[in-house]
Order: structure tokens, then sequence, then C-alpha cells
């Protein structure tokens, strides 16, 4: 421990973000470029180096945190690089996406702000590339043998570098013309700029990695086909199969998923298109859905010039402080969380029906009507009590020319032929079923991710590929000496 009295010295302080009126004007991150490093050193000054350490517990990663808060409170970046490249792939992804549990997990969190761990995390993941600490590692020797990963999201892209590492052959096939997933195409630029992918992307190939874009398994490669041209297979696709909202009037235009309305977006980004062809520019927009991929598309509608933007979550709104009887500590609380996109709405006005922010709580969607000519036009909506039943009395209508579905995700999608052309047994969640070593019932074909596990954070996402990775080396060579952080059985601490 660098300072013994840091957490009672020094206040929580976390990485400024812009102004609103500013930000909004372009599609850059939302933090406050250099403001981070200046206050970071005494922030990681407040890590107690705790004898029972649960933020190790709460990452699914098992992070060293308490290793790289002292290291970075003493300025010593290259060390501190080391100790979290030893757990964690891509830092630079987790320290801007992560939801960060492990601030959940931290001992000083009983009763105090928790440790800023997720900006100690992304200001050592900057520092190591503006260093040079994160070099290339490409293997000593190649094993001559070969893995295909399917899906170049954070656990193909983990599981990929991870196997690359070891000295197999890896090709990654993604079924977008560029590599990343959902974080290339679905996370929205001023949540991450794509630099910060690109540049692992340049490592991952210096040491290896082959990447295939452009190409659906199951359609323009069999799946079959592909596992006798390779000595393992790794299925990390997500689950991108998106829940419906089965309400009259759902056949309306202007109803769309966030994942058709997120990408067009980010293309707009890369240059691929000048406009977004359902752009949000002017309309009434209405989000169905209160998680994080709902505030990705309230930011991106801000951005875009909409109208007005409401959220609506059917849970009722959480409360300012954890609740210690339903939620004790170190587990995640379901707490009133204002992100950058909320703070934007709130700002700017974007919801003048929406209490606080942009979100509407406690409210469940009843239908939508159009104008006449197919088009959506209005959401009816009412509120609902703790058990998600209507409160009568409470139906009202709001203005929508554009709808967009944040539901989540149930499994994998099975429209590629993947699943049937392997034959691969489903959970009845949807979700592929695997045994304890992410091991499929088709001989060397692995799964991983979302697609196995169901929609999770980040960095269940990169545990996973790690995990999964230490499983098809130890297939391929009787042994393994990578790092396997989790089992497929495990799940983040709950009551």
């Amino acid at each position: 421990m660098a300072d013994p009295k840091g957490f009672m010295t020094t206040p929580r302080q976390e990485w400024p973000r812009r102004p609103v009126e500013e930000r909004v004007r372009d599609w850059d991150e939302v933090y406050v470029p250099g403001a981070l490093l200046p206050i970071i050193s005494k922030q990681a000054d407040r890590c107690m180096d705790c004898g029972v350490p649960f933020c190790h517990e709460a990452c699914p990663l098992g992070n060293l945190i308490p290793e790289w808060n002292d290291l970075v409170s003493r300025e010593d970046w290259r060390a501190a690089s080391d100790r979290l490249h030893a757990t964690n792939n891509f830092p630079e992804f987790t320290g801007r996406l992560c939801p960060a549990p492990c601030e959940a997990g931290c001992v000083l969190a009983i009763n105090q702000p928790a440790v800023t761990i997720k900006n100690v995390e992304c200001a050592i993941a900057d520092r190591a590339w503006e260093e040079g600490f994160a070099q290339p590692r490409p293997p000593e020797r190649l094993s001559g043998r070969t893995v295909a990963v399917i899906g170049s999201g954070p656990t193909g892209l983990a599981a990929a570098q991870q196997l690359t590492r070891a000295g197999h052959t890896v090709a990654v096939y993604e079924k977008d013309d560029r590599i990343g997933g959902l974080m290339r195409y679905g996370i929205p630029e001023f949540k991450m700029e794509k630099r910060h992918l690109e540049r692992r992307l340049a490592q991952m190939r210096a040491e290896g990695t082959k990447f295939r874009t452009s190409t659906t398994v199951g359609r323009d490669v069999g799946a079959a086909e592909l596992r006798t041209r390779y000595d393992a297979v790794v299925l990390a696709t997500g689950a991108t199969a998106w829940r419906e909202l089965p309400v009259p009037g759902r056949e309306l235009a202007g109803i769309h998923q966030a994942m058709e309305y997120l990408p067009l977006a980010n293309r707009v980004c890369e240059g691929d298109l000048d406009a977004s062809p359902m752009s949000a520019a002017g309309k009434h927009v209405v989000i169905v859905g209160g998680g994080d991929t709902g505030a990705d598309c309230l930011g991106t509608a801000v951005r875009e010039g909409a109208a007005s933007v409401t959220q609506l979550d059917i849970y009722a709104q959480p409360g300012a402080e954890r609740d210690e009887d339903a939620e004790p500590w170190p587990t995640y609380p379901k707490v009133y969380r204002l992100s950058a996109a909320h703070e934007e709405a709130r700002d700017l006005e974007t919801a003048p029906a929406a209490d606080a922010d942009a979100r509407l709580f406690a409210a469940s969607t009843l239908r939508f009507t159009g104008d006449g000519s197919g088009h959506v036009q209005g959401l009816h909506l009412v509120e609902v009590d703790a058990r998600r039943q209507p409160v009568p009395g409470t139906g009202r209508t709001l203005p929508a020319d554009l709808v967009l579905l944040a539901l989540g995700f149930s499994g994998p999608d099975r429209e590629d032929g993947i699943i049937d052309q392997l034959g691969l047994a489903l959970e009845p969640r949807g979700t592929l079923t695997r045994d304890s070593g992410f091991a499929t019932r088709v001989p060397g074909v692995f799964a991983a991710g979302d697609a196995a596990r169901g929609q999770s954070l980040i960095v269940w996402a990169i545990a996973e590929g790690r995990a999964v990775a230490a499983a098809v080396d130890r297939y391929l060579t009787g042994s393994s000496r990578l790092p396997a952080p989790i089992t497929p059985h495990d799940r983040p601490m709950t009551v």
C-alpha cells in the first residue's frame, strides 16, 4: 500500500466528461482528453491493499487490482501494464465499456465511494500504448495445429490471441466487413473510439492471427467443411437473436431493433455512409428497454438531432444507495446511475414527459398506432407495479416517429446454419450446450461467450475467451499453461 491513509485523505474523483453542449456536436469519446493522468496516481492511493481483496472475486478475469493500483500510485507504469495484461487481453476496452463490478466489490464500497478501479485500468492501458509497452508477442515456435474462431467480438478475439501466442495457427472468421463484432458496430464511437480496436487488431496481426472478414460461416463456407479443415473450432458468435415485442402495431414501419439502428450510425463514423438511412434527425424517438443498449441508442439519437427522445424502463426507478437487505456488499447493486447519454438527455431536456432524465420507469408498452399510411405515430404505455401488472388509470400516449427495441438477446442466431450443420445441442433458453471443458457434443468444437453463456458483460466475454483458449490448447496438445479464469458454470456474485 503506497499511502496507508490515502482512502481517508483523498476523495473519489472520476475522469471528467466534456461539457454536454460540446460533446453532443461530435462523435468523439465523452471524456476530457488528458484529464485522467493528472489525478489517477492519487486515486490509486485510495486502494487499501486488502488482505482479502473482493474486487478480485467480483471480476471474472481475476484482475490483480491491488497490485497495479500500488504500481500506479508509484508511477511504475511498465510494471503496472505487465500486471494488468497478465489477466486481461484488452484493458483499453474494459476500461471504457465495463460497468465495473470490481468497484461494487471494493472493500471501501462498504461505507465509502469505491476506488476508481475502472479509470485506473484505462489509464494503465492507454499509457502502455503511449510508452510502447504493448508490443506484439508472437510465439517462439509453431505447434503445427490450426484453429478456426467464428466471431470477432471480445470472446473470439481473446481466444484467438491466447491461442496464437501459444503457437497455434489461428484464423478468425467474421461475417461483417470489419473485425470487432458488437465492439465495432454495436458500441457507439462516443463510448469507445474505434482507433483503440484498430490498434489491438494490428498487434494481433503482427503476432500471427489471421482474419477472414465478410465470411458468414454456414453460408459462404460450410460449418462442417470448416471443421474438417481445422484441428479445432471455437464458436464465439455471440447472442445475436434479439428479443421481440409482440404487441399490436408491431408491424408498422419505423419500429426497429436497436441492432438495426446502431450499426448504421457506426458506419457513418467509419465513412461508409454520409448519413444513416434510419437517422433520428427531427423525429420523436422512443426507446423500449432500460439497459445499456438503450442508453447507446439514446446518445446516438441525441447526436443525430432527434426532436425528442424518451427511454422506457419496465423496472421501477432504483434508489441512490445500495439496498443492504436485498443486494448486500459485495454484489453488484441496482442503483440509479446517470450514464453520459442520460446526462446529455437530462441537460438538453430531450424527454419532457420523463421524470429526471430521458427515462420513464415502471412503464410497459401496450400497443403502437400508425398515421394511416402504415408508419408508426404513437406508442401507448401504462405504468406497472412491482409485479409488472398495469396500474389502472395510468395509460398515456407518446408521439413516436421512430421506435427502437432494446430488449436484449436470447441466444445465437440460427439463420446462418452453423447449429444445424454441426448438429449442436441447445439449452432450453436457446444457448449452445457445452460441458465443463467448454466442449460441445461435436469433437473438436468448443463454444464460448454469449452464444453459450447468454448475454453478459465484456469482462465475462474476455474471461470466456481466455478460458476456452486453455481448453482448446489442452485438447490439441494434452496440457496447457494458458490461464483459465472461469468455468462454464461460474456466475456473477448475486444474492
